[in-house]
């Protein structure tokens, strides 16, 4: 199917699955889309299920918008709460349009949580809550990540794909990779045999004789390749090395559980010139989980990173939580950054590289090698230093299923074709008619308030950190990372109300004055953790003021 036809089936508002192979322009046809909806006025949640596919479509995680987490099912408890959250019922009521990108990546119970969690809060028993939703993604990229070895692992296997009445588009063209070397050897890998010349062109890219790329980025299968290559490339660079340490606090277990499941690792050694990938979502949106950075100064209580975009952010702490009836039951805080000279396959998914060296020796699990080589745009711009039997292999489903939704795609665009342009304009105007807003659409958009400043407008309230966390649905963490930003920007009149006690004070002056290097986790083990460790930040900003 052509991209026009997958647009025009699009805006006749029913639930598709879009799908194509990798550079068959599936995030361009989600952008036209998006361009055409907010065009005319149609609210739209743009979502996906990891956080480097979400930057391609300016959105969030499928899990933070929705409100699930790392929430594995839902109780009826679970929803009702979710349904207390009134930013969060607002958004849901408010979205006619529902965009999941990477699908492929999510998990069946995942779709059906988010299903609940739309029909609850939006009163309406229908799939999804009544919205239309558009899932994007490839079967042939990285399937979910699950604890068994269940075949029916795929999102398709969900009972919200099931009664949702996807139509299937699925794209034909190839726009990112430029020469037919590589796109034969991915159509390969698509059709489970590799052909002799794809062989070829694949070993003529390994071995000695090929000459390593430059600024490449490195893909490795697995975490401990790419600790280790990320370790070898900082010791390279001259300079200070400043060590950020993790802080935990709450049940031992649970504590051990979220340091596993955060990608920022608990001691971070950075020095200007490394190459950092940021490993949460901002709530201020300055950056998202798989940005892409480097440090360009250390000598600050945080580091400075400036993004591929030019864009210089300060790295505040940040906290992951894991709380039942609104109470943390443990929390971990780090500078939500890791180095990144080298990344994981499954971190690289959506990328679009122009030099990229790759090395599947370890491959382990269906889908690997062909996500890794598709990041590559030429044959030329790829260097394999590994490959084994697995690399190329794709999972047993996704074949069957391959050939299955092409013919659905296939049966809907002869549908289609029948139509004559006066009945699919008519129906576009339905669907507008029905999810659109009648205002017209602005020219201008209306700048967003930096989350920052929705806090301090809170703070000349005189609302508490607690109060302000509550009322914006965040962590009270989140909200004191606002308040240092606020602090450093010199805005100190409406913190005066949330001083520390005098007590808090004078132990976390006498403890810095007694250190070398105050940092937060000097401080609370030279406090032996008598204060946590959202206090010990607050605390410092009022010291000697």
């Amino acid at each position: 199917m052509k991209q026009e036809a997958a647009l025009t089936i699009l805006k006749t508002g029913r639930n598709v699955y879009l799908t194509g192979a990798a550079g068959s322009g599936k995030t361009y046809v989600l952008n036209r889309y998006i361009e055409y909806l907010r065009t005319h006025n149609v609210s739209v949640g743009i979502t996906a299920s990891t956080g480097i596919a979400a930057t391609h479509l300016g959105g969030m995680t499928i899990h933070s918008w929705s409100g699930i987490g790392i929430k594995e099912y839902l109780s009826e408890w679970d929803l009702d709460a979710l349904s207390q959250r009134q930013p969060l019922v607002k958004r849901l009521e408010r979205t006619q349009v529902l965009l999941i990108d990477e699908v492929s990546m999510l998990r069946p119970e995942v779709l059906d949580m988010v299903d609940a969690v739309a029909r609850t809060l939006r009163r309406n028993d229908t799939p999804f809550g009544g919205m239309q939703v558009i899932l994007s993604g490839d079967f042939f990229q990285l399937p979910p990540v699950v604890r068994s070895s269940d075949e029916d692992a795929f999102a398709d296997s969900s009972r919200a794909w099931q009664e949702g009445d996807f139509r299937v588009c699925y794209l034909t063209e190839q726009y990112r990779q430029n020469d037919d070397a590589l796109t034969a050897i991915l159509n390969d890998i698509r059709d489970g045999e590799i052909s002799v010349s794809s062989r070829e062109a694949l070993e003529s890219r390994m071995g000695d004789n090929v000459q390593r790329i430059p600024d490449a980025v490195v893909l490795h299968t697995h975490n401990d390749n790419v600790d280790a290559r990320n370790v070898e490339e900082l010791h390279k660079i001259e300079g200070t090395a400043v060590t950020y340490e993790m802080i935990s606090s709450g049940r031992g277990n649970l504590v051990e559980t979220l340091k596993k499941s955060v990608l920022a690792p608990e001691l971070l050694t950075l020095k200007v010139g490394a190459r950092v990938m940021f490993v949460k979502n901002s709530p201020d949106q300055e950056y998202v989980n798989g940005t892409l950075g480097e440090v360009i100064d250390v000598d600050g209580e945080y580091p400075k990173v400036r993004t591929h975009n030019g864009k210089v952010i300060t790295a505040y702490p940040v906290s992951w939580e894991t709380t039942d009836d609104g109470k943390v039951l443990a929390a971990v805080t780090q500078v939500p950054l890791r180095l990144a000279w080298a990344i994981t396959v499954h971190k690289s998914q959506g990328m679009s590289l122009d030099a990229v060296e790759v090395d599947l020796s370890r491959a382990f699990t269906p889908g690997q090698g062909y996500v890794a080589l598709s990041r590559a745009r030429t044959l030329d711009g790829l260097v394999l230093t590994g490959l084994n039997a697995m690399a190329l292999q794709v999972h047993p489903y996704v074949g069957i299923r391959d050939a299955q939704l092409q013919a659905e795609s296939d049966q809907w665009e002869r549908v289609v074709a029948k139509f004559s342009n006066e009945k699919v304009a008519s129906l576009h105007q339905e669907f507008i008619t029905r999810v659109g807003n009648s205002a017209p659409a602005e020219t201008t958009q209306t700048p967003r308030t930096p989350t920052h400043v929705q806090t301090l407008q809170l703070l000349e309230e005189g609302k508490s950190i607690a109060e302000i966390a509550e009322a914006r649905s965040l962590t009270p963490g989140t909200i004191i990372g606002h308040i240092e930003k606020l602090h450093a920007q010199g805005t100190t009149a409406a913190l005066t109300h949330i001083q520390p006690e005098a007590s808090l004070l004078a132990d976390v002056a006498q403890a810095a004055k007694a250190l070398k290097t105050p940092s937060l986790s000097a401080l609370h083990r030279k406090l032996k953790g008598k204060y946590e460790y959202d206090e010990l930040r607050l605390a410092r900003l009022f010291i000697g003021e």
